[in-house]
């Protein structure tokens, strides 16, 4: 099967009339039927809205009304966004009748730009997991391994279904990792944008304090596009995209994020200082206090479950046991939190944001391995509680540090172990910069091989 372009790539042919949004949309709707049955990444499709807007986006290019590299474009959604019509469901069968009146405004933004939503994807129930497992709707299947592998969670579906081609964008929403995370295990771009930057409204929400909307696509460029759609007013992060990283002061940061790291992985995000510095950049090690006090306050899930267990107060008190155990008694652990703590816990989080903003005043990124392992399979991971928690906890080190101090990141493949499985690299930037961690991650894509892989996908054929 033919692997769908970049957006890049397709905007040209579209723009010019040598592609009608109508044939990529059917082709792409093709790509579904056929790899969805094995891949497991979408939850519903939206066939006919998908046709209807690619009929009227074909129509504006043809009268002279083209809006720009994203008309013509189709998309996906996380099961957390709303669509007009559809449930919301937010990976459980208990909000089957949580049916949308409207739009979620990043839909409502993305239809603007005159792009084409092709349908929702699956995620962790109420994405609450780092991992990507779903015991109640189905587990997306990672692309890269014809044997069951974890996706990363909780945005599973949507990096599954960028990974293999199945949509050139897809978003989803971070609040510990949750874009990063299954971005670096299915080798694709995962940007994380700082809390506020991005409308939540019309999102399900895990975390008010937390939450953030982002983007997964199969590059930089890609991204920034879709970055550039979301963000509405904001300058222009196109216009210094592909400026370099000359002079630029890189770091890598001492500080826990390699504490306990596989070898392979450590090496990969290790090789990124070389490559970095042959850009020009000026590539250190730094002991970064803040990192380490953030990993310190061990109580960031429990924060978490605080605030979702109000957000789904209902769906516990109701449906507990009908509820994923992995997912429930977690969220339900954070009843225990008082509103004191959680306060307080909250106040030292700003604090630390503000101390890091400071110390990295001369500093333009943070790298780090996206996460402490690569992917494993399901078998691995779900043979018990415990080891379940283990492994998820791995994924989500690294990642929910930058939640803690609000930082903006890019998660962008940098290798693959022995084994083929993808590594990533995360280029963490100051809250509201993701200007500069985009250029930074663009300049580091353009300078190495690792975008131009593709899962095999010919056992599902």
């Amino acid at each position: 099967m033919k692997k769908p372009e970049l957006i890049r790539l397709l905007a040209r042919k579209i723009q010019a009339g040598t592609l009608s949004p109508v044939k990529l949309t059917e082709e792409l709707l093709a790509r579904i039927e056929k790899l969805n049955p094995h891949l497991k990444a979408f939850i519903a499709v939206t066939r006919e809205r998908a046709l209807a807007e690619a009929e009227r986006a074909a129509k504006a290019i043809q009268n002279g009304q083209y809006l720009g590299p994203l008309h013509g474009i189709p998309y996906a959604v996380k099961d957390l966004f709303d669509v007009e019509g559809l449930p919301t469901m937010a990976g459980t069968r208990l909000l089957a009748g949580n049916i949308a009146n409207f739009d979620a405004a990043s839909v409502r933004r993305l239809s603007q730009a005159g792009m084409i939503l092709l349908g929702k994807t699956h995620t962790v129930q109420l994405a609450f997991g780092g991992v990507g497992i779903n015991h109640d709707q189905g587990t997306p299947h990672n692309p890269w391994k014809e044997e069951a592998y974890v996706p990363g969670g909780s945005s599973s579906g949507s990096a599954v279904a960028v990974a293999a081609g199945m949509i050139p964008l897809a978003l989803g929403t971070d609040t510990g990792g949750s874009i990063r995370i299954p971005a670096a295990l299915c080798g694709i771009v995962g940007l994380k944008t700082t809390v506020g930057r991005i409308s939540r409204y019309g999102v399900y929400p895990l975390s008010e304090t937390l939450d953030s909307v982002g983007i997964l696509t199969r590059s930089v460029e890609d991204a920034a596009l879709g970055y550039q759609a979301l963000q509405g007013y904001d300058p222009d992060v196109l216009a210094g995209l592909k400026d370099g990283v000359k002079g630029m002061r890189i770091v890598f940061s001492e500080s826990v994020f390699f504490d306990g790291v596989d070898k392979e992985v450590e090496d990969a995000v290790r090789e990124t200082g070389r490559v970095f510095t042959s850009l020009g950049a000026r590539v250190e090690r730094m002991e970064i206090p803040e990192i380490a006090e953030a990993n310190d306050l061990k109580k960031r899930a429990l924060f978490i479950a605080y605030e979702a267990s109000k957000v789904n107060k209902k769906l516990l008190s109701e449906h507990f046991a009908e509820l994923d155990p992995v997912i429930a008694d977690r969220m339900k652990a954070g009843e225990n939190l008082t509103l004191e703590n959680y306060r307080i816990l909250r106040q030292k989080w700003v604090a630390l944001e503000e101390n890091l903003v400071e110390r990295l005043k001369e500093c333009q990124a943070i790298l780090a391995p996206t996460t402490m392992i690569p992917a494993r399979s399901l078998t691995e991971v779900d043979v018990s509680l415990e080891t379940y928690m283990e492994i998820n906890g791995k994924y989500l080190r690294n990642t929910s540090i930058g939640n803690i101090l609000n930082l903006c990141a890019v998660s962008v493949p940098c290798g693959f172990t022995a084994d083929g499985l993808p590594i990533g690299l995360m280029i963490y930037a100051k809250p509201f910069d993701e200007a500069t961690a985009l250029r930074i991650a663009y300049a580091f894509e353009q300078a190495t091989p690792w975008h131009n892989h593709h899962a095999d996908l010919s056992w599902a054929d």
